[in-house]
């Protein structure tokens, strides 16, 4: 339901636009209420629930719509996927909202979480484009503004409507509230010539209690997980690929088991600090986050059951025009031993290997550790299946690169 306290009534809507903005939509809404506890910024936060109220929305006409579709028997089973997914990208909009009242409500975060979010947390800010702005007016192609920086606008808030997905085609207005990624320097630059004003970022607390640290390393890590999950996710619908969901289904598996780490590491760090209450919050942060990764599971639901993808569904995602590939490096390729940083993976494909994973050991076992996001000095070796996300022609760039095949038709 809206939570805003307006009506939501039928009306034709195109479902695929609905879901690709679902889609969208859940997936900024991970990034801002990480970003949030990491600034301890209430405006964030509000950005979070706003948005969360938004998909409350989208949610609610895209079942309607099904709803209307579903004439007999066979659209009733070819439709049920369909509502998995939109229920997934619902939950996680609810997880996001649950993670920005932490910070809202004060509910209480130790130092530790926010000394160890930067590592994890790409640098976001929110801007708002001041009247006079060397940006207002002008479109992100014309300014130039990530090929100079190095900074993406991923998000425009504009009065009461959203632009998830701008491109170097929307022009910024004075009075818009822009969220900022990218490296630090660059933010700071493109912050400046948003508002007028200098980027001052915030100082991460020294982390102190060693089980503490323990229990944040285990959130952390479960949101790189989370977040690669939902990425994988998104990929085995677009590609109609089961393997590809039941990576999705093992690693839902490892953020259950670091959840149970953390609440043991919790339990005894609750022991030694003056104000046990005050660890509430991160019960909620890493609650929440196993929600992701289960909802990650429900958007791969249909592949996994063998009911496949509806071609709504799979237009939907692929209408952010981004793909994500499961390539295995082969013995002598000009991948096999070299670091990803060597490489310059990003910058000769577009691609951006989000996780690595490692052989089975010599009994066969199937696949090894996970190297989630994986960063410049990570090797690539003979044997290793990684994961990218990027566009189709810079799959297919890797794919040459790996000495690997890559197929759209097959996920990989």
């Amino acid at each position: 339901m809206d939570r805003t306290g307006g009506e939501v009534t039928y009306e034709p809507v195109s479902v695929k636009a609905v879901l690709s903005e679902m889609k969208d939509t859940a997936e900024l809404l991970i990034d801002l209420s990480f970003s949030a506890v990491l600034n301890g910024s209430d405006d964030i936060a509000r950005e979070v629930l706003d948005l969360e109220a938004r998909m409350d929305v989208l949610q609610m006409r895209a079942r309607m719509s099904l709803l209307m579709a579903a004439r007999n028997p066979e659209d009733a089973e070819q439709l049920a996927p369909v509502l998995g997914v939109v229920g997934a990208a619902e939950k996680i909009s609810d997880a996001a909202g649950d993670i920005a009242k932490v910070v809202l409500e004060d509910i209480g975060l130790p130092d530790a979480m926010r000394a160890a979010l930067p590592e994890a947390v790409e640098t976001l800010v929110r801007a708002e484009v001041a009247p006079d702005s060397q940006l207002a007016g002008r479109t992100l192609g014309a300014a130039n503004v990530e090929t100079e920086t190095g900074v993406r606008v991923i998000a425009i808030h504009r009065g009461d409507d959203w632009i998830t997905n701008p491109d170097r085609d929307t022009a910024l207005e004075a009075g818009d509230t822009v969220l900022l990624r990218g490296p630090d320097d660059g933010i700071a630059e493109v912050y400046r010539w948003a508002t007028g004003a200098d980027y001052e970022p915030p100082e991460p607390p020294e982390p102190g209690i060693e089980d503490l640290e323990r229990a944040v390393d285990s959130i952390v890590l479960m949101k790189n997980i989370s977040e690669l999950a939902v990425d994988l996710a998104y990929g085995s619908v677009l590609f109609d690929s089961a393997a590809v969901a039941e990576e999705v289904v093992e690693l839902e598996a490892e953020v259950d088991a670091l959840q149970s780490r953390f609440e043991a590491w919790t339990l005894r760090a609750a022991a030694r600090v003056e104000d046990p209450v005050s660890l509430r919050g991160l019960v909620h942060l890493a609650n929440a986050t196993e929600v992701v990764s289960d909802a990650a599971v429900e958007i791969s639901e249909g592949v996994l059951r063998g009911l496949g993808t509806h071609p709504v569904v799979e237009q939907a995602v692929e209408e952010s025009d981004e793909v994500i590939v499961r390539l295995t490096v082969a013995p002598g390729s000009e991948f096999d031993g070299v670091t990803l940083g060597a490489r310059e993976v990003k910058t000769e494909t577009g691609m951006r290997v989000i996780a690595v994973r490692r052989p089975g050991d010599d009994r066969g076992e199937r696949g090894g550790d996970w190297v989630i996001q994986p960063g410049p000095d990570t090797e690539l070796r003979a044997g290793d299946v990684f994961i990218a996300k990027g566009t189709r022609s810079g799959a297919e760039r890797l794919a040459e690169l790996t000495g690997d095949e890559y197929s759209a038709e097959s996920g990989r």
